[in-house]
């Protein structure tokens, strides 16, 4: 197996931020947005034809007694009613984290990806929103990021819309959102769901599909035609926006694209407990008042203090997987979701789902050399699995198949992580969505091959998307995405030397990882072609992470 030398690089620089940069802008020139409650002025930049917006609030701060509980609009109440105010400047970080053993990772070929110095701060929950100067029409469809990073890392600035919004001849607004990270916006436990909130990560991720709904149209935008976009934990986020609360409403979005969705497991009752109690510990607390009392700042170093004496030896937190992240709370995310899509609870609306060819990659110890070692590793991610799932598991993923057993965990991590649920997403919109031609899944093996590796091909602050090494298939991947957002369907507007990408269902053409013949369609992307395939995801692999739900997930 073939990778190139530097693709952490590019990997990393999906899961944590980069810094966004603005050439030759002038605020006098964009025109005042205004929201009835208040104004924004922001600033303009000619040379690729967008009005930027910065750093505009949809919530409270969520601070003191407002920690861990559900966010509040920020028309119901700020501090700033009937003002005009400048939105030039990107606004602080939500307060991010790392596990320790991901550190080094972190740091490749001299560059950095985790900046824990950079301004950060609980008043944390704003959106960056991306206009055409030159509007191709009155009511433009909008794309909101909700930005990747393993539920502790990352901001608006994590996938830069700019090169996109460029490329679409004014036809699409971008809007990025931040949302509460770590143990501010993924603390779990009894007490918690008590006396506040659980997942108030997502929940501010659905707080700001509200505000969109409430107020894009001030900028040009149709709230009716929303489509929400993640990769990674950001893939993750859509596929829990999917089956929010069970999807008995209307959704605040009308197509979602879950990138690469990382579908960590779910922390138990138990093991919430148990990261409740260490959170406890770090703080030098007795309760969650005492935790809603302490500052930002001796907060912050919980965030991190937790983490380090606790990772990656608590059950549930094996190699490659973070700390914190959404949990079930009978509320916002009533079931495990691979149970919600089998059910049919998620809301049917278009659907654009991808993963990269090594999704495990970089999640994988290489310092883990025997099977022994792989085993005890993958009891502490699955602390319910036995024996029997143990002996399948390597039936499966056979140590002669693979030239390590680095190879041989990354491949059945990726599986299990991303892979599959791309599998079953597909096939439970093909089968329970009211338009089952609305499906479509692609692979990508060009670029870095690992996780993220459709990043420099899709998100970019400058235009012509320079960090990626195939300008051609940067224009034919961003042509996909911007016919989706606009059409609710790859084809209608892909460029023109874009082979078409038929639905997941649309005909017998592929073949199966088994051989089989089946008509799950995959666009398959390498480094040399884009054709059609069978879905290497239909296999008795992903049926058997599938028949072992709760095992893996939670």
């Amino acid at each position: 197996m073939k990778l190139l030398s530097s693709i952490v690089v590019v990997v990393y620089a999906s899961l944590v931020h980069t810094q966004s940069t603005s050439p030759n802008t002038s605020a006098s020139t964009a025109p005042v947005i205004d929201l009835g409650y208040v104004s924004y002025v922001g600033y303009s930049n000619s040379t690729i034809g967008i009005n930027y917006y910065r750093g505009i609030p949809f919530a409270q701060p969520p601070i003191g007694e407002l920690r861990w509980r559900k966010p509040r609009p920020i028309e119901a109440r700020n501090s700033f009613e009937g003002q005009t105010i400048n939105a030039t400047q990107i606004a602080p970080f939500c307060y991010q984290s790392l596990p320790l053993s991901l550190w080094a990772a972190a740091t490749v070929n001299g560059a950095s990806y985790f900046h824990p110095d950079v301004p950060s701060s609980e008043d944390c929950l704003i959106l960056d929103v991306l206009v055409p100067q030159k509007p191709a029409h009155k009511s433009l469809p909008v794309l909101v990021q909700i930005h990747g990073g393993g539920y502790t890392l990352g901001s608006a600035q994590t996938a830069p819309g700019d090169a996109l919004v460029h490329a679409s001849n004014g036809s699409m607004i971008y809007v990025a959102m931040q949302y509460r990270l770590g143990v501010f916006g993924f603390l779990a436990g009894e007490e918690v769901i008590q006396n506040g909130d659980a997942n108030v990560g997502l929940l501010d991720q659905r707080a700001a599909l509200d505000w969109v709904q409430r107020n894009i149209r001030a900028f040009g935008g149709d709230p009716s035609r929303v489509t929400i976009w993640g990769g990674s934990a950001g893939g993750g986020s859509v596929t829990h926006q999917l089956i929010a609360g069970g999807a008995v409403d209307e959704p605040p979005f009308s197509a979602a694209i879950p990138e690469y969705p990382w579908w960590q497991p779910l922390l138990n009752s138990s093991s919430q407990e148990r990261q409740y109690a260490n959170v406890l510990s770090a703080a030098n607390c007795s309760d969650l008042a005492c935790l809603r009392s302490q500052n930002s700042t001796t907060l912050q170093f919980v965030n991190q203090r937790a983490e380090n004496i606790s990772y990656p030896n608590s059950p549930g937190d094996g190699y490659g997987t973070f700390y914190y992240g959404p949990v079930v709370d009978g509320k916002f995310i009533r079931r495990l979701p691979d149970q919600e899509f089998k059910l049919g609870n998620f809301y049917k609306v278009p659907l654009l789902v991808d993963h990269d060819a090594y999704e495990g990659y970089i999640f994988s110890n290489m310092s883990v050399n025997t099977q022994a070692a792989e085993t005890m590793d993958a009891a502490v991610l699955f602390p319910y699995a036995g024996p029997s799932f143990f002996s399948r598991l390597y039936q499966l993923y056979p140590a002669s198949d693979y030239n390590s057993t680095f190879f041989q965990r990354q491949t059945w991590f990726g599986d299990f992580i991303i892979n599959c649920p791309t599998y079953y997403m597909a096939t439970a919109f093909t089968d329970q969505a009211y338009n089952a031609s609305a499906v479509f899944k692609l692979t990508f093996a060009a670029g870095a091959q690992l996780h993220a590796a459709t990043r420099p091909f899709l998100n970019s602050n400058t235009i012509g998307w320079p960090s990626a090494n195939n300008q051609t298939l940067a224009q034919i991947m961003s042509s996909y995405w911007i016919s989706f957002v606009v059409t609710k369907d790859p084809n209608p507007l892909k460029a023109p030397n874009a082979p078409s990408w038929p639905s997941y269902m649309s005909g017998g053409k592929g073949t199966a990882a088994d051989g089989e013949s089946v008509g799950f369609n995959t666009l398959s992307v390498t480094y040399n072609s884009i054709v059609v395939r069978g879905d290497p995801d239909a296999s008795a692999k992903c049926d058997f992470f599938s028949s072992q739900g709760y095992a893996v997930r939670n």
